[in-house]
């Protein structure tokens, strides 16, 4: 029964272990969006949709099975927290074929991850567990699984959580991880004034909720989520409270006005209107700009779209960007821009690791917030020259990305 086992059976069980629903984030790499494994042997749907998303990250000296980030249990770790932030971690997964496991090679690939993760770990069938390879493991610092063909996964050696530099690859998914990443609830709303409206809400007197419902929007809980994605709110001991950037704002607004509720009074006046928010409020959009550049998506996406526009004197349709993106930063191009859709992310890697182009023209199969509310935020700061659309009705060819005052040329002075 064990030597059933094969490497995407224990890799779906070792990343329940690790990444249950809803906690933390975690992709694996692409070679597991494949219908079939080794001679052609079928990969059951059940498991796909477990590894599901699928991404090439590189940690390190390569590509492990799977990197995310959470706080993990205090069991599989041999200390229970290590700083502030969850721990970036990349495990390597091994399962019978050819009779055999290579669990040796499974634990030294693991510790070759070690320069960029915070905790590394080969998880491998449990019958194929020695003891030479849990010495091996111990020394070397990596966290050894054994997965049984229920889905039982033991903690045979546990990793001391280190700290060290993350890659540009490690940081999208700790970008996505987090509050800040592009996620499905961070960019509900498409106007950067209902996120600047909620610290003005919570520092003013009267309870934040209505007061945001009052004067800013109706969906309180998507501004709240993105004035927390924007690192203008944070939670603090139970109750929210005003980050640095936060108290910014809030002086910004008592300066214009004078006090607080003479400026959410003003964003009562905006509310409804279609026009552009450099027209409507100038002063106030460029408060929003310098806080939107702030995310490091969007940081990323302008400085990108400068280097398009120095190479082809324009802007990018949306697949060019994407295109163009994914060759300097890969996995921020597919965590951005792609759906996590297990179909999506197969379906858009060709056999190696490449973006096909006509799955980039198909307007399913992008992220609605980057491409709509993201877009649209970028637009009324006055970053990009076009507004953003659902994927509905998205014409990715048709979808301009043009800096809306592009540098004549980006280089160092």
């Amino acid at each position: 029964m064990a030597a059933t086992l094969s490497e995407p059976q224990v890799l779906a069980h070792t990343k329940r272990r690790l990444f249950p629903d809803t906690e933390g984030y975690a992709v694996c790499d692409t070679q597991f969006a494949r219908e079939t494994w080794l001679e052609g042997v079928p990969v059951d749907p059940a498991i796909q949709e477990v590894l599901a998303p699928f991404n090439h990250v590189r940690v390190g000296s390569g590509y492990p099975d799977l990197v995310g980030v959470r706080a993990l249990d205090s069991d599989l770790l041999a200390v229970e927290r290590f700083g502030d932030d969850p721990p970036l971690v990349a495990v390597e997964a091994k399962g019978y074929a050819q009779g055999g496991v290579d669990v040796e090679r499974a634990v030294v690939q693991a510790y070759d991850r070690l320069g960029e993760a915070n905790a590394v770990y080969a998880a491998v069938p449990a019958s194929a567990v020695t003891q030479g390879t849990r010495t091996l493991a111990r020394e070397l610092n990596v966290g050894l699984l054994a997965v049984d063909p229920g889905g039982t996964v033991d903690p045979l050696e546990r990793p001391r959580v280190v700290g060290n530099r993350t890659s540009t690859e490690g940081q999208a998914i700790r970008v996505q991880a987090s509050a800040q990443g592009v996620t499905e609830q961070s960019f509900s709303l498409n106007h950067p004034k209902n996120y600047l409206g909620y610290p003005l809400a919570c520092y003013a007197e009267g309870e934040t909720d209505a007061l945001v419902a009052e004067h800013v929007v109706g969906a309180v809980a998507g501004a709240r989520t993105g004035a927390v994605m924007l690192g203008l709110v944070e939670d603090g001991a139970g109750r929210e409270r005003l980050t640095g950037l936060g108290a910014e704002v809030v002086r910004f607004a008592l300066a214009e006005y004078g006090d607080v509720d003479a400026a959410l009074g003003a964003f009562d006046d905006w509310h409804g209107s279609p026009a552009r928010f450099t027209s409507l409020a100038p002063r106030w959009a460029q408060l929003a700009r310098r806080v939107v550049y702030e995310h490091p998506a969007v940081a990323l996406i302008a400085h990108e779209l400068q280097r398009f526009h120095d190479d082809h004197g324009r802007g990018a349709s949306l697949p060019e960007l994407v295109t163009y993106l994914y060759h300097q930063h890969p996995t921020f191009a597919v965590e951005l821009f792609l759906r996590r859709d297990a179909d999506v992310r197969s379906r858009a890697f060709d056999a190696e690791d490449s973006l096909r182009p006509e799955v980039l023209q198909e307007g399913s199969v992008y992220h609605s917030p980057t491409v709509f509310q993201l877009k649209a935020i970028l637009y009324h700061v006055g970053l990009v020259t076009s507004r953003g659309s659902e994927p509905s009705t998205l014409t990715p060819s048709e979808d301009s990305w043009a800096l809306a005052d592009p540098l004549r040329r980006f280089r160092p002075c």
